[in-house]
């Protein structure tokens, strides 16, 4: 019970912070997005107001390490591991600047989707091919133009915190546009939220660990699908050090 009313009341900040919020954003929106193409300021903006509701619950505690070695201004491609709802909110608390991909209902949710739209996410309607394709020139034109692209190459939240089998769209993105992948492990949300329900845990600790970047050097005579059997396999060995009960193929 304690649980449900907590959920409750954690749900009802974040919907009233958002209606606060978002005419904001779009106030930033229009005064910015004649000089400021990358739209890097909104952004900052949208990483500001996902931080708050991690920023002000104190039973969320997030440990980033390594913050070090994202190193600003660089395009990468980022590649992270997909426990809850709550993995974009904490990845934001980076300030870094980059264009996450997601699947298209979430830019159907009304103000958080709004959002998505003005900072120009990259949707995706998974399943179909036409969608993949634009997806992947999106990403493309994204990244030749300086904006990072963030990625989930499981494709959707693990049912059980374990890494689950990567697609190949991210590391055939770094592969033909010759950009550095950046690996990202974190732990914690899937306790926070676990998939199927919105009943938010109590308390948990959450960790983000930026990894050694993969240089395209690294991988230049690799196939995709080789680069992505290499990366899934130094996620998998850094996120059993942190949780050995979320690992597994």
């Amino acid at each position: 019970m304690i649980a449900v009313i907590y959920s409750i009341c954690i749900w009802v900040f974040m919907l009233l912070w958002a209606f606060i919020m978002f005419p904001l954003a779009v106030i930033i929106w229009l005064l910015t997005v004649l000089f400021d193409k990358k739209l890097i300021i909104l952004h900052k903006f949208s990483s500001f107001w996902a931080s708050i509701y991690t920023w002000l619950n104190p039973l969320w505690k997030v440990r980033i390490e390594n913050w070090h070695k994202l190193v600003r201004h660089k395009v990468y491609i980022i590649v992270t591991n997909h426990q809850s709802l709550l993995d974009i909110l904490v990845l934001y608390r980076l300030f870094a600047h980059f264009k996450w991909v997601s699947k298209i209902e979430n830019f159907h949710i009304p103000i958080v989707g709004w959002n998505m739209r003005l900072n120009r996410y990259i949707e995706i309607n998974r399943g179909k091919t036409k969608s993949f394709l634009k997806m992947m020139r999106d990403c493309e034109n994204n990244l030749l133009s300086g904006s990072s692209i963030l990625i989930f190459p499981e494709g959707t939240r693990s049912e059980d915190g374990k890494l689950g089998t990567f697609k190949q769209g991210a590391f055939k993105l770094a592969i033909k546009t010759n950009i550095p992948i950046l690996p990202i492990v974190l732990d914690g949300t899937a306790k926070a939220l676990p998939k199927n329900g919105f009943i938010l845990r109590n308390r948990s600790n959450i960790k983000v660990k930026v990894l050694n970047e993969i240089s395209p050097e690294s991988f230049a005579s690799m196939s995709s699908q080789e680069l992505t059997k290499i990366v899934r396999s130094v996620m998998e060995n850094e996120l059993k050090k942190m949780n050995p009960i979320h690992t597994g193929s």
